[in-house]
């Protein structure tokens, strides 16, 4: 997870959750990483101060109201929120790891194994949202979080209640990523039914298989024009074999041909079971190969990433950044510095190979053997999940004032 340091304009604390540093931003907001008085991390999402106005207010507090409403086990759970404070703000689980776009680019394409079990684990979350009424219309590689319990879906900024009509979009009006947008979401079409999260999750899918989408467009009207298009197919190209088939249905042009989730969850079950796996077996893997070290600020000599300039949603690739490297203070205890771009160490189940390139051992606790690519762990000394809150605090302040020496203002 990159972290970078709070500009001087940032604040320091918003409802009780002391800032530490930022983790995301976009066109309406930014999200820190907060700490509260008790030292439990969350995901703070605040709304920037320039678009503060009636209707993203009222927006935000739909959000706010969803995610009181949505629940399980894949889901990033809703901690606090203020829709009426100003700024807007609410805070979510904090979930330590990168987003299935940034891994896929660091780390490349999900062997079809684990890329299976992502999608059944994918469908049965989704299944569950559907269950409480509601649709997420936004689900995308860069919002699932690869986390060390497991992947999780985030932003809920655009779900709606399934049987309603109604939205505080303006007509004539498209909001969502274009890339793994299904046709009747492209065309304005309402109201949308499960089937448009069934597509979406077929564009995942496919990134995570293939490292890309289903359509790609360098001009936004002619992706749209590409989506919408029956004469125009997704691009499959690159996707694993025994994925075709799936994939082919859920990213059909008419809704009523593409599966229920539940039956995405067979077909991947499957597949899975096709390498000799139970799916439990399979979910292990997937989060062994997925998940991410501790975040950088419980160092005192953090390597930070700045903030990445702004981008559009489309396509979906991650930030360049850049480092900044803090000058040594008093020397004090602290674990030992992870190398950001490698997996985590330690797991239930039996470590990959350090080679990314040479195939798992023939036997392992986890049943047969499987080719899973898996870059090398370094070692870590003490506990790299460790919080010390007054060190946090330090390390904040140094970040702001390397911040502040680097601006240009």
């Amino acid at each position: 997870m990159h972290i970078a340091p709070l500009s001087p304009h940032d604040p320091a604390e918003l409802g009780g959750y002391e800032l530490l540093g930022r983790i995301g931003h976009g066109g309406m907001g930014q999200v820190y990483l907060g700490e509260s008085p008790g030292g439990e991390p969350a995901a703070v999402k605040v709304i920037k101060p320039s678009v503060v106005d009636s209707e993203t207010r009222q927006r935000f507090a739909q959000e706010v109201e969803i995610l009181k409403t949505v629940w399980g086990a894949r889901i990033a759970a809703l901690l606090d929120a203020d829709a009426e404070a100003d700024p807007p703000w609410l805070a979510t689980e904090y979930i330590e790891g990168l987003d299935l776009s940034r891994h896929v680019a660091r780390h490349g394409p999900l062997p079809p194994l684990l890329a299976a079990s992502l999608g059944a684990t994918l469908a049965e979350a989704l299944a569950t949202v559907h269950k409480q009424g509601l649709l997420h219309r936004d689900l995308k590689p860069a919002n699932v979080l690869l986390g060390p319990n497991g992947p999780k879906i985030i932003d809920f900024g655009l779900a709606v209640f399934a049987e309603s009509s109604v939205s505080l979009t303006a007509p004539n009006t498209v909001v969502g990523t274009p890339s793994c947008m299904p046709p009747e979401q492209a065309r304005g079409d309402r109201p949308l039914s499960p089937a448009v999260d069934v597509y979406a999750l077929g564009a995942v899918v496919l990134f995570a298989a293939s490292g890309h989408l289903p359509y790609q467009a360098a001009n936004i009207h002619v992706l749209f024009h590409q989506v919408t298009d029956p004469e125009t197919a997704p691009d499959l190209s690159g996707a694993p074999d025994e994925l075709v088939p799936l994939l082919t249905a859920m990213l059909a042009q008419e809704a009523e041909d593409r599966p229920a989730l539940s039956d995405v969850v067979q077909q991947c079950r499957a597949v899975i079971e096709t390498h000799g796996f139970k799916v439990a077996q399979a979910r292990r893997r997937l989060t062994t190969h997925t998940a991410a070290p501790s975040h950088v600020v419980d160092s005192p000599l953090p390597t930070v990433v700045a903030p990445p300039p702004a981008q559009n949603n489309l396509p979906d690739t991650p930030p360049q950044a850049t480092t900044v490297v803090l000058p040594p203070t008093t020397p004090e205890p602290a674990p030992t510095l992870i190398d950001r771009t490698a997996p985590p160490s330690g797991s239930p189940v039996a470590e990959p190979s350090a080679d990314p390139a040479s195939p798992e051992p023939a036997t392992t606790s986890d049943g047969p053997s499987a080719s899973l690519p898996a870059p090398s762990r370094p070692a870590r000394s003490g506990s790299g999940l460790r919080r010390h809150s007054a060190q946090a605090r330090i390390t904040a302040q140094r970040l702001r004032e390397v911040y502040a020496a680097q601006a240009a203002f």
